[in-house]
């Protein structure tokens, strides 16, 4: 019985998994601004080159 309302009382997988979930959504939240961020620096590389051959 003491076994039981020990693994009950432990935290530390629960906070694990908080602590992984957390990291996931800040690499959602990086990839999705890294790609906006890509598409503004290639258009942004597109003009210059054009520029460039005029």
């Amino acid at each position: 019985m003491k076994l039981i309302r020990k693994l009950l009382r432990n935290e530390r997988g629960a906070t694990a998994i908080e602590y992984g979930l957390i990291a996931a959504l800040i690499a959602v939240a990086a990839i999705s601004a890294m790609q906006g961020l890509g598409s503004q620096l290639k258009s942004t590389f597109n003009k210059t080159s054009q520029s460039m051959k005029v």
